[in-house]
């Protein structure tokens, strides 16, 4: 099932949840200041009344979102994500050629307060474990096309990860060296997976990658 509604692309609804496609350059919840209310939660309020975070994405990163309708289903996924019992994988470019078709970057992340929201790989006391399973696709010119999962959904892991490479995503502004100003970071929540919090079937979603 999938229409547009009200600017909101949703794939699946329920009456627990629904799986919306958010599109890049979008936030997922509201921020502060009536400037920033134009996001994800509130299309979705406008649409079924009430709206409720499960997970968010980054403002310019595309692709799949949830988005509870009631507090316990808000609840019951909060505990799937908790257990990492929610599967995820991202597509992305990145800047030339990994030299190896996959591998595991397993590096702690911290936020760097005074230029947040950025992120970088630290080892002191207030950094968190952080790990991302990446796979080569193929080659896009002097670009590399990557399958990415995360076992953990720290804030900005798979920019920072990436970067650590010395293979940014394209697009990103906060990592990219090269970025120049481009509209769109390519970095898309391709696949969502999880066990229904009700009917306890295993369901699957998938938005096709943009770029």
């Amino acid at each position: 099932m999938k229409q547009v509604t009200s600017r909101l692309e949703i794939l699946y609804e329920d009456d627990w949840f629904a799986v919306i496609n958010k599109p890049a350059n979008c936030l997922s919840v509201p921020g502060r200041g009536p400037d920033k209310q134009d996001s994800i939660l509130y299309r979705a309020e406008c649409v079924f009344g009430q709206a409720l975070a499960i997970h968010r994405l980054d403002e310019a990163t595309s692709g799949l979102i949830l988005v509870a309708k009631t507090h316990d289903c808000q609840k019951r996924m909060y505990e799937h994500v908790r257990e990492r019992e929610v599967q995820q994988e991202y597509r992305a470019l990145l800047r030339g050629h990994l030299l190896c078709e996959k591998c595991e970057v397993r590096t702690p992340l911290r936020c760097d307060w005074p230029i947040r929201p950025r992120q970088f790989i630290c080892t002191d006391e207030w950094s968190k474990d952080s790990v991302t399973y990446w796979e080569s696709l193929g080659y896009d010119n002097n670009m590399t096309r990557v399958r990415l999962v995360p076992f953990t959904g720290r804030s900005h892991q798979l920019r920072v990860h990436m970067q650590s490479l010395g293979h940014s995503i394209i697009g990103d502004e906060f990592y990219d060296a090269d970025y120049n100003n481009g509209p769109v970071l390519l970095l898309h929540a391709f696949r969502l997976e999880f066990r229904h919090p009700y009917t306890e079937a295993w369901v699957a979603f998938v938005s096709p990658c943009p770029f």
